[in-house]
């Protein structure tokens, strides 16, 4: 797909990676439209793709977690955009903490916004590219969803349910020439890691495999214009992952020792 002129929204756009693909899409001619909780945060990304495309970005506040909120942004795109040609549902969060002493109210929060508000939105948008019979759906799940470690246990259980919901969603929007695509990255160096591990000693633990979202941001509007299947990074943890399939003994070891720094 050439994305000159083609409408790319993409949620959690207001910061870290949502942030950067935004960039990345605007720099190859897409109509970028931004949305996020943060309004606040939302202009300096809408002006900054004005820039880079030379076309007119939009910002809409959403909280992907109110179905108001999410039919209220879709019609406000339909009024003032268009019909979307790319999704991009990066808007998530996760919380490391001991499963014995979680505060479930958290984990039915986390699940709302991770997997619920994400199908409300997609279910819409994917209607919608079905009658055009066309378009890309991405949805960011992550490695935690192939392969969980110790205190990821609800961030774990909602990116399964991505993973699981994205390859039934593949295999149905196929006959209407849609893409769907699942983003699966390891740890990625963004203020995800503030309200995930405060302690912030997470990611120096991890050191070379901590992703940079400039760069993963560049794979995914790669895909945009050439769809895959998947994208798996850093490549150590895909590698882990397959074996965590093929050799589940040997994939808690893994996942238990060497991934296992929280």
């Amino acid at each position: 797909m050439d994305l000159e002129n083609k409408v790319v929204l993409v949620t959690g756009g207001s910061a870290g990676l949502g942030e950067q693909i935004c960039y990345e899409a605007a720099k190859k001619g897409a109509i970028v439209v931004t949305c996020a909780r943060r309004i606040q945060l939302l202009g300096k990304v809408k002006e900054q793709c004005t820039q880079l495309s030379g076309r007119e970005a939009h910002a809409f506040q959403l909280d992907v977690s109110d179905p108001t909120s999410v039919f209220s942004l879709l019609e406000k795109v339909q009024a003032e955009v268009g019909p979307i040609d790319v999704l991009v549902n990066n808007a998530g969060f996760g919380i490391f903490e001991d499963f014995l002493t979680f505060d479930l109210e958290k984990a039915r929060n986390m699940f709302e916004v991770n997997i619920l508000g994400m199908m409300t939105l997609t279910q819409q948008v994917a209607i919608q590219m079905a009658e055009n019979r066309q378009g890309h759906i991405i949805n960011v799940a992550s490695m935690a969803g192939k392969m969980a470690t110790a205190k990821s246990t609800v961030y774990s259980a909602t990116k399964f349910a991505v993973l699981g919901f994205s390859n039934a969603l593949r295999l149905e929007m196929k006959p209407f020439n849609v893409s769907v695509t699942t983003v699966n990255p390891g740890p990625i160096r963004t203020e995800f890691f503030d309200k995930a591990d405060p302690s912030g000693d997470y990611l120096d633990k991890l050191g070379l495999i901590v992703l940079e979202p400039q760069k993963l941001a560049q794979s995914i509007v790669r895909a945009m214009q050439r769809p895959r299947r998947e994208i798996n990074q850093p490549a150590v943890m895909e590698i882990a992952a397959r074996f965590y399939t093929l050799f589940p003994q040997l994939g808690d070891y893994l996942a238990g020792g060497i991934f296992n720094k929280k």
